[in-house]
């Protein structure tokens, strides 16, 4: 896998496209309300949604501060060792995780943008 400033190489990305359009079009309910406070520059910053890095979809990257926001529902407790794995590749490669729950999410929004805004260094 070849990493071309952050974005995964042709090869790699022609096997991912389909996913990530699929995961655009169907987001789900944490990852919608989020995007609602990211999208248009609402933080001071641009976030792409659902963007293919390396072998991976982060599911929010703000590349101008090297930023990655994951939103972990109940299938993520499963996971663990794979998410560990996906967050060491995403650092070794400059950027920064921040994990957020789906609950926190949906019951404190202010609360994360507070965090992702703290992580942005603003």
């Amino acid at each position: 896998m070849v990493v071309v400033g952050w974005r995964a190489d042709k090869e790699s990305w022609e096997l991912l496209r389909p996913r990530v359009r699929a995961m655009r079009c169907a987001p789900t309910a944490a990852e919608g309300r989020l995007w609602q406070r990211l999208r248009r520059r609402q933080l001071g910053l641009r976030f792409r949604r659902q963007v293919a890095v390396g072998p991976f979809i982060v599911d929010f990257l703000c590349s101008a501060r090297g930023v990655v926001v994951e939103v972990d529902g109940g299938a993520h407790e499963d996971r663990r060792e794979a998410d560990a794995e996906r967050d060491a590749f995403l650092t070794a490669n400059g950027l920064r995780v921040v994990r957020v729950t789906n609950d926190a999410v949906m019951h404190d929004l202010d609360g994360v943008i507070g965090q992702l805004v703290e992580a942005l260094g603003r």
